[in-house]
């Protein structure tokens, strides 16, 4: 039997960090498991960020109007992407889980992380017009953030000072790692380390410790899967119309993203739903549809 592999993406400066104490945590844990566990330590890596002109090895088609999408597409066909980006796209390719572990800058990811992403998830590698969303290239793999914060859970609540949490994660899971195929776990969030006591932070790890023990048993969070949209140039993408008038009745958008002007449904972005009660968002076709993402 294949050993099984994850990669933990790890973004921050120093060794001594929450951040690198969280990563630490998930080593240790995933290892009992009966996992390899490969860590891209981003900022020791000097990892570039900037996605450049430098990441194709060779020509590029057109040098007058640089589009950075479509030539690093053809060069990934071609093998000819910088040795960094291929590295790191196999690391992704071998693995069954991948982990993010970062601290929150400006309601994201750091540069460096970001820069991951931007130059680690290319077209073609990670996602096509063809393949994305529940039908992504990913989809049989699971990912998830594991974050810090410096601000605390009431800081983000929906009439908290930073608005809703869901609604700042929804970039991230649905735009980044749902759109890739990825079946996206709730994330791992530590509010405020930075100010609670020794007791606390201890806690907020072992209480991380425990979930990583159960964390391959969890549902994935719930998106909305393609089928309910028409997915064709001349049907914008949009929901169907039969969808629609379905989910007119219903109290709550589908998630925090497709809201269609109604309340949006809680802790969609930081809860895998359990019950259909949960779903209450959708439908019944429409959960029905889900729940066999």
């Amino acid at each position: 039997m294949a050993q099984k592999t994850a990669l933990i993406v790890y973004a921050h400066q120093s060794p001594a960090s929450f951040n690198a104490a969280a990563r630490d945590v998930a080593l240790q844990e995933l290892k009992l498991q009966g996992y390899e566990v490969v860590v891209s330590d981003l900022y020791a890596m000097n990892f570039k960020a900037s996605a450049t002109r430098d990441d194709i090895i060779g020509d590029v088609r057109n040098s007058e109007h640089f589009r950075y999408g479509e030539e690093t597409l053809h060069a990934g066909m071609e093998g000819r992407l910088s040795e960094d980006i291929v590295a790191e796209q196999r690391k992704v390719t071998e693995a069954e889980l991948i982990i993010f572990q970062f601290p929150l800058y400006w309601f994201s990811f750091p540069a460096i992380m970001k820069g991951w992403i931007d130059r680690v998830l290319s077209q073609g590698f990670a996602f096509s017009l063809e393949k994305m969303y529940d039908n992504g290239i990913f989809k049989d793999k699971k990912a998830m953030m594991s974050f810090t914060t410096g601000a605390t859970p009431t800081m983000f609540q929906p009439d908290g000072i930073n608005g809703d949490i869901n609604v700042t994660l929804w970039p991230l899971q649905n735009g980044i790692l749902h759109f890739c195929g990825f079946q996206v776990l709730a994330p791992q969030i530590f509010w405020s380390p930075a100010h609670c006591p020794p007791a606390g932070r201890a806690a907020m790890l072992e209480g991380w410790r425990t979930r990583l023990k159960g964390l391959l048993a969890e549902n994935p969070l719930t998106f909305a899967p393609c089928e309910l949209f028409d997915l064709s140039f001349q049907g914008g993408f949009s929901l169907r119309p039969e969808v629609k008038e379905e989910l007119a009745t219903q109290p709550l958008g589908i998630s925090t993203g497709h809201h269609l002007g109604k309340p949006l449904p809680p802790d969609n972005q930081t809860r895998a739903p359990a019950t259909e009660e949960d779903e209450q968002g959708c439908g019944k076709k429409a959960r029905a549809s889900i729940r066999t993402v």
